[in-house]
């Protein structure tokens, strides 16, 4: 019974974190580098609307500092 209440709890911590990890650090920050042509200067791992999103800090090639939020499960920018 010890066995099964152990492998029971293991599944429901593993089954409760958050997916930060489906897209990367480094893939965020070449996805929001490939739609603006940009320079990435940061990646911060955030939340928008309960979703978990990668905030990337970009310079733009006319000097601009723009953010990109990368969705952390598709790796599509929002």
């Amino acid at each position: 019974m010890k066995f099964l209440t152990t492998v029971f709890t293991a599944m429901m911590l593993a089954l409760s974190m958050p997916a930060w990890a489906e897209v990367s650090r480094d893939a965020a920050a070449a996805a929001a580098q490939q739609t603006t042509g940009g320079r990435v200067l940061a990646v911060d791992r955030t939340e928008r609307d309960g979703r978990p999103v990668w905030r990337v800090k970009v310079l733009t090639q006319q000097g601009e500092v723009i953010v990109v939020l990368i969705d952390a499960a598709s790796g599509r920018r929002l």
